[in-house]
């Protein structure tokens, strides 16, 4: 059997039947679905009801208990073998669990299981792919193909070994931000991973997603604890370590760049440069991003934008 849980939080009128669909119209039989509503001030319950599946096991909290606690709680309750944390505003695709189950046949232990994501918009209309172009390859690699962009790290495309991922403490970080990824990496590295390159599965990116309802600051701190764990079960540590910096520093100052008040976003800036030892400083791009938002409308903005046409 496979796990599918939803973690939940007043998405009753959002995306949660959509979830909740994707995860009932799988083709691999053996499935339960547990949907774990934190206290949620809609009418989330009569959605899930009205599904009436004997697959679907219903929770609901007594008082909120934190998104972490709740991600926690789903694991707790989990009954497969394998276990997915389906966000309530994210897909995968009718036969997500059938593939992923097909591509552990050779390793049935394996602590993780992936495939290659879509990100789509609030409409669901797709923005980017990325295939999952790391199998085969070791942990290093592994971590270094997160880097260079050709895999993804996201709850919704990956299968974790119910068990292995109880033994290890569940999902937790510092500011629980990278709880899912230290999560994924801990297991790969101990007991394995078994990769699918198919696009599976969708992240959605809308207003109200929590990625970057979080503070800058926490997020570095995630980041840096994050960073410490690879290199921590990575052989070349240094290569791990400068690569690490690097893609941590501008992951980081774009989230900032998401600042809407220039002088705000110039401090994060730096505040990201300091979190990772001054070693990468902020582009160009990134600098000059607030004066032209500052200038956008200006007879001075349109100069330059003609000057830059005329340039190029």
């Amino acid at each position: 059997m496979v796990s599918i849980a939803i973690p939940t939080y007043n998405r009753a009128n959002g995306y949660l039947r959509q979830a909740i669909r994707a995860s009932l119209s799988q083709t691999y039989p053996e499935i339960e679905i547990i949907v774990s509503d934190n206290c949620s001030p809609d009418n989330t319950e009569v959605v899930v009801r009205e599904f009436a599946d004997p697959r679907i096991r219903y929770f609901r909290h007594t008082k909120n208990i934190g998104a972490n606690n709740n991600f926690n709680f789903c694991l707790e309750q989990a009954r497969g073998v394998y276990f997915l944390l389906l966000q309530d505003d994210d897909l995968i695709d009718n036969d997500f669990i059938d593939v992923c189950m097909r591509a552990a046949c050779t390793n049935r232990d394996a602590g993780i299981i992936r495939t290659g994501l879509r990100v789509i918009d609030s409409q669901g209309d797709i923005l980017y792919e990325t295939p999952n172009n790391v199998g085969g390859l070791s942990i290093d690699e592994f971590f270094r193909g997160w880097f260079a962009g050709r895999t993804p790290m996201h709850l919704c495309s990956t299968l974790f070994h119910t068990m292995r991922l109880r033994e290890i403490g569940g999902f937790r970080s510092q500011h629980n931000l990278f709880q899912d990824v230290i999560a994924e990496v801990r297991l790969a590295s101990k007991f394995g991973r078994a990769d699918v390159q198919a696009i599976k599965a969708s992240f959605r990116k809308h207003a109200g997603e929590m990625t970057f309802a979080a503070k800058v600051s926490d997020w570095c701190e995630d980041s840096v604890q994050l960073l410490d764990v690879l290199c921590e079960l990575a052989e070349n540590r240094a290569v791990i370590r400068d690569e690490g910096l690097r893609f941590f520093s501008k992951l980081n100052y774009g989230r900032a760049m998401a600042v809407r008040t220039s002088f705000k976003r110039y401090a994060l800036y730096f505040l990201v440069f300091r979190k990772f030892k001054y070693r990468y400083p902020p582009s160009r791009a990134y600098l000059l991003d607030p004066i032209y938002q500052m200038l956008q409308g200006t007879p001075l903005y349109h100069g330059l934008r003609f000057i830059k046409r005329k340039l190029t």
